[in-house]
């Protein structure tokens, strides 16, 4: 009896071992096909990511023909480029696509809260967001596989990431940005009047040249102004603002040209450029551009730069006090700074430009062509 009794024994552990064996192969298959669904989690979520940013970066165009875009074509080459980017990012040794309803394309009242939605772009505006959503589904790109589950009648698993990238455009001002960087503005100011008669009274004798990034003479398509004052008969006494001390030198100039205004400049003006009640900044300038700055002008052409727009001037000379309406991006096309005065010109033309330091206010209508980074919002 002792020695039946010992076999059972030993037959019953034998069979409780292979139980056990084979639970903890069936937890060691679920765990490796589990990290395998998480892994391919992470890749959607890297895939939506890009492609969500690379999208809403299309949006700003910032090397296209500014003032010529439409919701329609930006929203059309953003979800090109959604698309694009989704399929540079593998999930699962594949290459995702998206279905037609995985990228929305439209507009955020305020980015700055996650909890903004995305709606249909207002009449009148332009597109600031976008949401894409990279699937693996029956539907999209397949479900994900499992390896070791199938024996345990596990075969796959759905899964998605959707991301939200967008910026701003609507400032009531700027700051000094956060990283200490400059801002790049030029301290010169064109009239209101020659700047909202740009597309109708402006020239298109220069070609900005968005792949080597150059520029030549020859039509873009891009309406240009002279931002040089044409002598007494000039619109407005275009000229030189100060921002930052109230007697810039030429020295401070050429630097703010090349480096753009510093958070020292700004600290004279209370630490920021910000429009007030009346929808106005003032600041005290200079009519005329010097000479003395020509080399300083030059070595900007073809890149983008931000410039206030002025409604009035009062004072002369030194003493001009310049009422600011308005804050645009323009690109710099040609210099001329000697010679006769119907002869001098600083050239530029209408520029979409990036820029970190803006006070994001919704609805304002004092920049135009001015955007903060593309950031993702969720």
């Amino acid at each position: 009896m002792s020695r039946s009794k010992s076999r059972i024994r030993r037959g019953n552990i034998l069979v409780m071992t292979a139980l056990l064996m084979t639970a903890m192969i069936a937890l060691l298959a679920f765990a490796v096909d589990l990290g395998y669904v998480y892994a391919v989690r992470a890749e959607l979520q890297r895939s939506a990511d890009s492609a969500a940013i690379a999208a809403a970066w299309e949006l700003i165009d910032k090397d296209g023909p500014a003032g010529t875009e439409t919701a329609t074509s930006l929203t059309s080459s953003a979800a090109s480029v959604a698309s694009q980017y989704a399929g540079l990012n593998h999930v699962g040794s594949h290459s995702p696509t998206l279905a037609s309803n995985d990228v929305t394309v439209g507009y955020m009242t305020n980015p700055s809260s996650p909890s903004s939605p995305i709606i249909a772009t207002p009449t009148g505006s332009l597109p600031n967001a976008v949401q894409v959503r990279v699937q693996r589904t029956s539907e999209q790109n397949g479900q994900i596989n499992f390896f070791f589950a199938k024996a345990l009648g596990f075969s796959q698993s759905s899964a998605d990431a959707q991301a939200t990238a967008a910026f701003l455009s609507g400032f009531s001002g700027f700051k000094a940005p956060a990283d200490g960087s400059n801002l790049n503005i030029l301290p010169f100011a064109l009239d209101e009047t020659t700047w909202n008669n740009l597309q109708t009274s402006g020239t298109d004798g220069w070609c900005y040249n968005p792949e080597t990034k150059t520029v030549s003479a020859g039509c873009d398509n891009v309406k240009e102004v002279n931002l040089f004052p044409q002598g007494t008969g000039s619109s407005g006494n275009r000229g030189t603002v100060d921002i930052g001390c109230s007697n810039n030198s030429t020295a401070d100039i050429a630097r703010q040209i090349v480096s753009g205004i510093s958070p020292a400049d700004l600290a004279h003006l209370g630490g920021t450029i910000q429009f007030n009640a009346a929808g106005e900044v003032h600041l005290n300038g200079d009519t005329g551009i010097s000479a003395g700055v020509k080399d300083e002008l030059a070595s900007i052409i073809g890149k983008p730069r931000i410039i206030p727009i002025f409604r009035s001037v009062t004072g002369p000379g030194n003493n001009a006090d310049y009422t600011i309406v308005k804050f645009v991006g323009v690109r710099v096309l040609d210099v001329k700074l000697t010679g006769s005065m119907s002869s001098k010109r600083v050239t530029i033309q209408p520029c979409n430009v990036v820029m970190k330091g803006g006070i994001y206010q919704p609805g304002a209508s004092h920049s135009q062509y001015v955007h903060s980074p593309v950031w993702l919002v969720r």
